[in-house]
């Protein structure tokens, strides 16, 4: 079999985008041609490629990824970041808590598990709970 090259994604004289003319089968023999866009996980670097395998591997938790990669939080933070943007992607941010307490403890052991957020915070969002809030009954 034919070894594959990586997918080139720009212009190696200009620097511009390239888009993909071609495509063709070594089993039929078919090729077909036109103006196809490149895959979106073409724009990634081989690095970004591997960190995204491993956060996959990991169902998107980035404590295993840390584990499996040697790296601290704000660095698995930093790569998917990275990976986001070369994506042309934004990242949702958590829905905002509107009263103090609304995370149910399982919820706060899953973001202190997945690392999003520090014991610091888990802590404090404990302590909230316990907090009796304006118009509880005491």
């Amino acid at each position: 079999m034919n070894q594959f090259h990586p997918l080139p994604t720009v212009d190696p004289v200009t620097g511009s985008p390239l888009y993909v003319s071609e495509v063709a089968s070594e089993h039929s023999g078919i090729t077909i041609r036109g103006r196809f866009l490149m895959p979106r996980f073409s724009q990634l670097k081989p690095e970004q490629v591997q960190f995204l395998e491993v956060f996959l591997r990991n169902r998107g938790m980035l404590n295993g990824v840390e584990r499996e990669l040697g790296i601290s939080y704000p660095t698995a933070r930093g790569r998917l970041d990275g990976v986001l943007e070369a994506l042309g992607l934004k990242a949702t941010e958590a829905p905002a808590e509107t009263t103090a307490g609304t995370s149910s403890p399982a919820e706060i052991l899953d973001l202190l598990e997945s690392g999003e957020i520090d014991a610091a915070e888990a802590k404090r969002r404990f302590s909230e709970r316990q907090r009796p809030r304006v118009g509880d009954k005491q």
